[in-house]
């Protein structure tokens, strides 16, 4: 069988990447480049970390030195990657490194506790958005009570928000031919949903329904995994840098790199680029006739107040391993200050304890700000998220 060769370092990114990989459920997010590369590193020797942790210096140092044949651009988004892997790696081995510096070096921002006021202030805007009276937060969990969805309506609403924000997306960014996205409902997972990039223009999402799923929640949930988000960054990423431009860097995708800081971030800013920041009026025209309730007015005023509970995520995973407080705690403060139910805030700290998402969360609480500042409500620079490879630092200076 021939060889496909990936040479320099392109070809040390991946083996580097697919490598880890076998040391870290899920690290290897989607992989698509050349087939035998793949079968190759599966075969070999499982390759022991403190070798890996010298690989990823190895590179680092490599690059800086000018190795290889590459635009400078392209060189900087590599290097920032491999930073991210050598990281991993050694926290990998064991290492003692601070949980801040870790996600620092992982993803390219250093994260920081949101203080009490400001949810505080959030909390008095849910107050008076929201219906009735008594506790906010048993007002805010019978206002969501009231939104959940059968199996069978969640699956109605997924296909028909996808079909019209499939539409949107073609017109408004570009699909390329052949592109195709499959929905899959899953349960026992710590996430509540997921993008399985498979290469070829093909995506399958899965929808954990561990906890049901509200009508506020399911458009964001479609758009973010799909049209205009994850599987749309990819499609245009295969085709406009893989096949056209041969960068086969772009064939992995890696937990634990700056890339999923910025994935998550467009994914996350996706319905209102697609939409606008008042997209409530277009949700409530394409769920109603299924015979799904979403109370258009009430959901606007929860809408920026509920981003700033989102952040408590943050704090949560914090207070686990940057001040190493009992599990006990972070659950207390998602309930206190995210107003999630025991078992939400339950389901939230399975994912923060998770040994592949324990940083990940900071990708959702910086990665959008940092991303809608970014675009500043110009399609154009939405659009370059969706086919550029860059980095946090570059979305800070531009």
């Amino acid at each position: 069988m021939p060889v496909t060769p990936v040479d320099g370092p392109v070809g040390r990114y991946l083996e580097l990447g697919l490598r880890l990989g076998r040391h870290l459920d899920g690290m290897v997010d989607a992989y698509y480049g050349p087939a035998d590369l793949g079968t190759r590193i599966e075969a070999e020797p499982l390759r022991n970390l403190p070798a890996l942790v010298a690989d990823a210096r190895s590179l680092v140092a490599d690059l800086d030195a000018g190795d290889g044949d590459l635009e400078a651009g392209r060189r900087r988004w590599i290097r920032g990657q491999v930073a991210g892997l050598h990281m991993s790696a050694r926290k990998l081995t064991g290492e003692d490194v601070g949980f801040v510096d870790e996600v620092e070096q992982c993803y390219g921002v250093r994260p920081s506790f949101v203080d009490h006021d400001e949810l505080a202030d959030a909390h008095r805007r849910l107050d008076e958005a929201l219906p009735g009276s008594g506790p906010l937060a048993e007002r805010l969990e019978a206002w969501r009570t009231t939104h959940l969805m059968t199996r069978e309506q969640l699956t109605a609403a997924v296909h028909a928000l996808a079909e019209d924000f499939r539409d949107r997306t073609r017109t408004a960014f570009g699909l390329p031919e052949g592109e195709h996205v499959t929905f899959d409902l899953v349960s026992d997972e710590p996430w509540s949903g997921f993008n399985y990039y498979e290469g070829g223009l093909q995506s399958r999402v899965a929808i954990n329904t561990d906890l049901p799923v509200s009508s506020t929640a399911v458009g964001h949930l479609v758009a973010h995994e799909a049209y205009p988000g994850h599987h749309t960054e990819h499609c245009r990423k295969e085709v406009g840098l893989v096949r056209r431009r041969g960068h086969l860097e772009e064939s992995i995708f890696l937990v634990g790199t700056p890339q999923c800081l910025l994935a998550e971030g467009l994914a996350d800013l996706a319905i209102e680029a697609l939409l606008g920041p008042a997209h409530e009026p277009v949700l409530a025209e394409i769920l109603r006739p299924l015979g799904i309730r979403y109370d258009t007015e009430v959901v606007a005023a929860l809408a920026s107040a509920g981003e700033a509970l989102s952040s408590v995520r943050g704090n949560a995973a914090l207070l686990l391993h940057d001040r190493h407080r009992p599990v006990e705690e972070a659950e207390a403060e998602l309930e206190r200050w995210a107003l999630l139910s025991p078992e939400r805030a339950a389901k939230s700290v399975a994912f923060l304890t998770h040994p592949t998402w324990r940083a990940y969360v900071f990708c959702y609480v910086i990665g959008l700000p940092l991303c809608r500042t970014f675009v500043r409500g110009d399609p154009g620079r939405f659009d370059r998220l969706l086919g550029e490879h860059l980095l946090p630092s570059d979305l800070v200076a531009a």
